[in-house]
């Protein structure tokens, strides 16, 4: 018999509390009947950057209207679902605690069933959410904390092919705003100023293109920048809009001539697969580079491989990600108890070796 599933989602793992009702028929495309997103970056803004205790408190605050709006505007009760998926890391701990918290009350008060969600798991599989993508296919999951090269088999098996063994895009960005006094969140800002700038004017590096391997570094842009914005104000007394422009403009260039060429290297291991119908999907919060998108779009027309990306209200933290990736997870057959955890840590490929070491809190990625 062909079944219909409707799942809420849950999704707090860092500064956006969200939640969304995904509906999907067996062999039918997903969709999504509301999506709900409380963004914080009026809290954080003063501070240049989130700050895990005011995070947590307001994902406290918002979760309970989150899923009532989501609710409504889907125009279904709790009664009309069919399970409760909630991201259970990773991500800011009191974030993460605060949706698993909240998913399992509603769980324990209306006997639905709990699915946790690995929240790379969910910027992964949305392509599938988005464009009903076959697997096997490549992702390029790049955001403010994470940047990895992944084939993804399954809803819970992946294949990382490199990332970064230090700063996430997104991390480089906002540290590069800061330096040049830009507002947050970085990437908008850089990505605006960048769009004046001249990027041949100011030589970076392009970081690990002399060693093989799809792995990735970013800490040393962040690096470089602050010492050509040093040079400049020692040489002429001060930063001019103009410069910043440049330093912006070739900061970024940087990391998209690095994306690209890893990008090609990432292609050509997947299409040892032979997959029948190639793709390559880019998703994450810094997916909404359209620099950035436009070089792995280009990348793909010369490799002769699909090149898809989610609307840019999908690639930044969103609860309707959430839900799907617990639907994949709960129509397979996954159910978690009360005693689901929340996880500050959780690497998506669980086979590989560590890329940034482990902890007590284990791998970090």
């Amino acid at each position: 018999m062909v079944q219909t599933l409707t799942v809420l989602g849950l999704e707090s793992s860092c500064d956006d509390t969200a939640a969304a009702v995904v509906r999907q028929t067996e062999g039918a495309e997903a969709e999504i009947l509301s999506s709900i997103v409380h963004g914080q970056t009026d809290l954080h803004s003063a501070f240049g950057g989130v700050v895990p205790e005011i995070a947590a408190r307001a994902h406290a605050e918002k979760l309970d209207v989150c899923v009532v709006q989501a609710l409504d505007s889907a125009g279904l009760s709790l009664r009309d679902l069919d399970a409760i998926a909630v991201t259970a890391g990773p991500g800011l701990i009191g974030g993460v605690m605060s949706g698993v918290m909240c998913a399992k009350g509603i769980s324990a008060g209306t006997g639905l069933p709990l699915v946790g969600v690995n929240h790379l798991a969910g910027h992964a599989l949305t392509p599938r959410l988005t464009d009903g993508i076959a697997f096997p296919y490549l992702m390029l999951l790049v955001s403010g904390g994470h940047c990895q090269y992944l084939i993804a088999h399954g809803p819970e098996h992946f294949t990382r092919l490199g990332g970064t063994i230090d700063d996430a895009p997104g991390e480089a960005f906002d540290k590069t705003a800061r330096l040049l006094g830009l507002p947050q969140p970085g990437g908008p800002s850089v990505e605006a100023e960048a769009r004046a700038g001249d990027p041949k004017r100011l030589r970076f590096p392009r970081p690990l293109l002399d060693r093989p391997g799809c792995d990735l570094s970013f800490s040393g842009l962040k690096t470089a920048l602050m010492r050509m914005r040093d040079q400049i104000v020692a040489d002429n007394g001060g930063l001019t809009r103009q410069d910043r422009a440049d330093l912006c403009a070739g900061f970024q260039q940087a990391i998209v001539d690095t994306l690209a060429e890893k990008t090609r290297r990432a292609i050509d291991l997947y299409l040892e697969l032979n997959p029948i119908n190639p793709v390559i999907a880019v998703a994450g919060g810094v997916a909404a580079n359209t620099a950035i998108r436009f070089a792995i779009e280009s990348v793909c027309v010369e490799k002769g491989t699909r090149f898809t990306a989610p609307p840019l209200a999908l690639c930044t933290d969103n609860a309707a990600m959430i839900a799907f990736a617990g639907l994949e997870r709960f129509r397979a057959g996954a159910r978690d108890g009360l005693d689901l955890t929340a996880r500050p840590r959780w690497p998506l490929d669980q086979r590989s070796p560590s890329m940034l070491g482990s902890g007590k809190k284990g791998a970090k990625a």
